[in-house]
């Protein structure tokens, strides 16, 4: 070993003989500038090999990678490369990955020729801005050593070592075209699966970490020092942390004795500065060691990437709104072992939710996850009703009213939506809930828009002065009490008949009633396109016709001798009475069964066609849309909806807007088979469950189709709808044999039954 207080031409006369096929200047470059205490760490012959290594670097070959076998069966990996912001974390990440226990190292960098000037920092100071390089001259270079030990069972041969390699090198490469999130989403993909392997070894508990903050010990950095428990990728996950609070490390020492982990770390902000400022080293202290916590909870999240840069977001959001009372119950919640896998896996399905929702309302998120496992899935309307009066009957205004009425509107969607995500609640009863709470709203909000209407324009009435009724019908996944993840709300709105308002502003009922019908529109928001969307495009006409109906239209329109189509007929299949007067509501579902179930003849060849044109207009070439393509959910929900059409008239138990309700009847009457009747409805379920894995990431009713088998994405969906296996590539493939199962079976029944589309 050289002597501490060796200097620069000491270090050079050393190893200068040992570097003689060294170009002169590299190896003075490299003694001129790496930090002295390396000099003293390594003996002259190795300090020479790391020579030899850093000669090899260029701009194409960034990274250099030697790995030695000791005499214990342990190994010392070495890794000379450029310097990049978020190195160390990578290079840690995939060692972890490799199943190799990092047992002690140390990492040295080329030290700076000189600092900027200094400059108070702040957490809260606004959004962080990624570097697009880490300080300091672009060609500095870095020195890490690793002693290594595979985990119990695990093998690093040679072809082990030379995939690590290859690994450490592109990863290299990426940080070298300064890709930092997709070198840190490759790692993160390779480690989770790792750690999915060793979930046991998750306590959920918040390890004791200590982390000491020192500005004496350095000119340049703030040491850092961290004590505990040692746990799978430790280093990993908060070198991570680290490197997501902008914080770059210098130089680094870390050893393991006894399972307790003591590292040194020299770090400096993303100014190139020192850590002074007590808050800041606070919420460092603070935030590190929870998205440390967080990292080992991402085997729950189907897209870990996404989980991670939600979780370091509302952390973000957090440390700036929170007062330390609220961040002291923050931190109690976050130690509750279930919290980090419910998180992770909520945070990494939904974009839609983060940025709708939990971006805007971070600070409900931690309330929300503590009680949403207390209160049950479906909650009946009369408790509903409840809830939603007393947040109403604070509003004193029609604009406060409106935005109580969907702020509690979206708390309930979210709180469906998590436990749906969270528990992976039945299709059934995620439906049920969700058509629960729509009826409940749809009945508040008719209630506030008829007593605004009835204050200016006073009570619709009908020509022999009686009361005019009024109701509201659901059609189609809402008139089935089947409610999906980003379902519309399809309506159809029906009044008694012809009159006049009472008031002394009177108008035609016709008039009242198409303001009350825009009234409910606009009341009613959709937070985006598909969620909670009021749709009223399956009325007589459809875009062309009132936005409401008297009931004699309703007769006359939907008759053998009316106007109606014959998907129109079919459609009303799935027609029921929801809310408002409920004898008109059954007047009109009386006049479904008689037009539906007459026992007309059904125009097969037209439904047939139409479904033609749907996989003409409606299905992209190359594609597979789950709900349009053949075999999709359509042929499912037409090959029943077209034998309750031609059966419903002799056979009473087939007139049910419930699809599911319906194939059992049709199987009951022997005009499905057992055995089909079994196919259709896990098919129904599977591709049900499918839509909604594809639905929730954006929150859009429009996304129905799959991405490649062979991408991420794909990956990730099998990963949203419960395909969890340990090989993440084995889950895929299982979830696309069951699509082409599914929509194999179904698509050779439509055909049997009907006819090739």
């Amino acid at each position: 070993m050289l002597h501490a207080n060796a200097d620069r031409a000491q270090i050079l006369a050393t190893l200068a003989p040992l570097c003689r096929d060294i170009d002169a200047d590299i190896l003075q470059d490299f003694v001129t500038r790496m930090d002295p205490e390396y000099f003293s760490a390594f003996p002259p012959k190795t300090l020479a090999s790391h020579v030899t290594q850093v000669a090899t670097l260029t701009p194409d070959h960034p990274c250099d990678v030697s790995i030695d076998e000791a005499a214990d069966g342990r190994f010392i990996i070495t890794i000379v490369a450029y310097d990049y912001f978020s190195e160390f974390a990578t290079i840690c990440g995939l060692l972890s990955a490799f199943e190799l226990n990092i047992e002690e190292g140390q990492i040295y960098t080329f030290v700076e020729e000189s600092m900027p000037p200094a400059a108070r920092t702040s957490w809260g100071d606004g959004a962080r801005v990624r570097p697009k390089g880490r300080p300091g001259l672009s060609r500095k270079k870095i020195v890490d050593v690793f002693r290594v030990e595979p985990v119990r069972g695990a093998a690093f041969g040679p072809k082990n070592r030379q995939r690590l390699i290859a690994e450490l090198t592109a990863m290299i490469e990426l940080l070298d075209a300064n890709q930092f999130d997709e070198a840190r989403q490759a790692v993160n993909r390779q480690l989770v699966e790792y750690l999915g392997q060793r979930r046991s070894s998750f306590s959920g508990l918040l390890l004791t970490v200590q982390i000491t903050f020192d500005n004496g010990q350095s000119p340049t950095d703030t040491v850092m020092d961290i004590q505990s428990d040692d746990t799978p990728a430790f280093l990993y996950a908060f070198a991570n942390a680290l490197a997501m609070r902008n914080i770059y490390i210098a130089k680094a020492q870390f050893s393991i004795e006894g399972g307790k982990l003591h590292d040194r770390f020299y770090v400096r902000n993303r100014y190139g500065q020192k850590i002074t400022d007590p808050l800041d080293q606070q919420h460092l202290r603070l935030t590190a060691v929870l998205i440390k916590q967080f990292t080992h909870a991402l085997t729950w999240a189907p897209d870990p990437a996404k989980a991670l840069e939600a979780f370091d977001q509302f952390l973000d959001l957090t440390v700036q709104d929170a007062k330390g009372k609220a961040q002291k119950q923050a931190l109690a919640f976050l130690s509750d072992k279930k919290t980090f896998p419910i998180l992770a896996r909520l945070l990494g399905t939904s974009d839609f939710l983060w940025e709708d929702f939990l971006r805007r309302q971070h600070g409900n998120l931690l309330p929300l996850l503590q009680h949403y496992r207390d209160a049950p899935l479906i909650k009946p309307h009369a408790a509903l009703r409840k809830e939603l009066d007393r947040v109403m009957a604070k509003a004193n205004t029609e604009e406060a009213r409106k935005e109580a009425l969907n702020r509690f509107k979206d708390q309930e969607l979210f709180r469906i939506d998590m436990k749906h995500m969270a528990d992976a609640a039945s299709l059934a009863d995620f439906s049920e809930a969700l058509t629960e709470l729509a009826e409940v709203i749809v009945a508040r909000s008719l209630q506030d828009c008829q007593a605004k209407l009835q204050r200016q324009y006073g009570a619709p009435r009908l020509a022999n002065k009686k009361p005019c009724p009024f109701a509201v019908l659901g059609m189609g996944k809402f008139g089935g009490r089947e409610l999906g993840y980003a379902s519309d709300i399809e309506v159809l709105f029906v009044y008694g008949g012809t009159g006049h308002t009472s008031g002394k502003q009177g108008i035609e009922n016709s008039e009242y009633f198409e303001r009350l019908a825009q009234e409910l529109l606009q009341g009613i928001e959709a937070k985006q396109e598909g969620i909670f969307h009021l749709d009223i495009r399956l009325r007589p006409h459809g875009g062309k016709g009132s936005l409401t109906n008297p009931l004699e239209e309703i007769v006359n329109y939907y008759s053998p001798t009316g106007l109606a189509a014959p998907f129109e007929r079919q459609a009303m299949i799935k027609l029921r009475a929801v809310v408002g007067d409920a004898g008109l509501g059954k007047q009109v579902e009386a006049h479904r069964d008689r037009y539906v179930y007459s026992g007309e003849p059904w125009d097969l060849a037209i439904a047939l066609d139409l479904r033609r044109q749907q996989l003409k207009q409606l299905v992209e070439p190359g594609t597979v849309n789950v709900k349009h393509s053949a075999g999709g959910l359509v042929d499912v929900e037409y090959a029943i909806q077209y034998l309750q059409v031609m059966h419903g008239h002799q056979h009473k138990s087939l007139r049910t807007s419930n699809t599911m309700q319906a194939l059992s009847g049709l199987v009951a009457c022997g005009l499905v088979t057992r055995q089909d009747g079994e196919h259709l409805r896990k098919a129904y379920l599977f591709i049900r469950m499918l839509i909604d894995g594809l639905r929730m990431v954006r929150g859009n009713a429009k996304d129905l189709v799959l991405p490649p088998a062979d991408s991420e994405e794909f990956i990730f969906l099998a990963r949203r709808v419960g395909y969890t296996t340990e090989d993440w590539q084995a889950g895929a493939r299982h979830l696309q044999t069951d699509i082409e199962e599914h929509m194999t079976t179904t698509k050779k029944f439509f055909e049997r039954t009907f006819g090739k589309v």
